[in-house]
C-alpha cells in the first residue's frame, strides 16, 4: 500500500485515522519512557536491597556508604531520611519513611493515564472513522452508472478505521497491564526497603540495649 493509498484512506475517514495516528505516537512515547524509568528503578531496588541485607544493626557508616556509591535519587531519599534521623527513632523513623513513600508513588505512573484513555478511545474513534467511510461509501450509490464493486471496496475501506482503533487498543491494554504490575513491584521494593531499614536503624544495636540494661 502506497503513502497516497493511505492518505486517501485517512480522508475518507474524516481525518480520524490522523489523530489516530498521534494517539499511537503518544501512546508509544508513554510506553517506552515508563518501561525504561521502571526497569531501571527496580532494578535500582533489587540492588539496593542486597546491599542493605548484610548491615548489622545501627551500621550508619555502612548506610553511608551505600547511600553514596549506589544508592539513586529515588531511594536516596529513603537512606538520606534515615541518616537524618537519631538512632534508634523507632515509630519516628517508621513514619518519615511511610511519608516519604507516600510522596514519591505518584511519581511512578504519572502518564499512565494516558495509555488507559487510549484503551478506551482508540475503538471508538476507529467506529467514527468506519461510519465516517461508510457514508462515503454509500454516497457513491447516488451516482449515476455506480458499480456495486465500488460500495463494497468503500466498506473494506471504511473498516480499515476501526481495525486500527482495536489494534492499538491492544497494545494500549497489554502495556498498560505490563506497567502497572512494574509500579506494583516497585511500590513494594519500596516499603521492603523501609521495612529493612526500620528493623536496622529504627532500634537500638544489641551492644547499645546490653549497655542499656546493665
Amino acid at each position: 500500500m502506497s503513502l497516497g493509498d493511505l492518505v486517501r484512506l485517512a480522508d475518507h475517514s474524516g481525518g480520524v485515522l490522523y489523530l489516530m495516528v498521534a494517539l499511537l505516537t503518544a501512546a508509544l512515547t508513554v510506553i517506552v519512557e515508563r518501561s525504561w524509568v521502571l526497569r531501571n528503578l527496580t532494578r535500582q531496588g533489587d540492588a539496593l536491597a542486597r546491599a542493605l541485607a548484610p548491615l548489622s544493626a545501627q551500621d550508619r557508616a555502612g548506610l553511608e556508604w551505600i547511600r553514596d556509591t549506589q544508592a539513586k535519587p529515588l531511594h536516596a531519599v529513603l537512606l538520606e531520611t534515615t541518616l537524618s534521623l537519631p538512632p534508634a527513632a523507632g515509630q519516628a523513623l517508621a513514619d518519615r519513611l511511610d511519608e516519604v513513600i507516600l510522596r514519591h508513588v505518584p511519581l511512578l505512573d504519572r502518564r499512565l493515564w494516558m495509555l488507559d484513555t487510549t484503551v478506551t478511545l482508540a475503538p471508538l474513534l476507529g467506529l467514527l472513522g468506519t461510519i465516517v467511510g461508510m457514508f462515503h461509501a454509500f454516497h457513491v450509490l447516488a451516482e449515476p452508472g455506480a458499480a456495486p464493486n465500488a460500495v463494497t471496496a468503500g466498506v473494506a475501506e471504511a473498516l480499515v478505521a476501526t481495525a486500527a482503533g482495536l489494534l492499538i487498543a491492544v497494545i494500549g491494554l497489554l502495556f498498560f497491564n505490563g506497567l502497572n504490575e512494574r509500579v506494583r513491584v516497585a511500590v513494594h521494593q519500596l516499603e521492603t526497603l523501609k521495612v529493612m531499614l526500620v528493623n536496622r536503624f529504627g532500634q537500638p544495636s544489641p551492644e547499645a540495649a546490653v549497655a542499656g540494661r546493665d
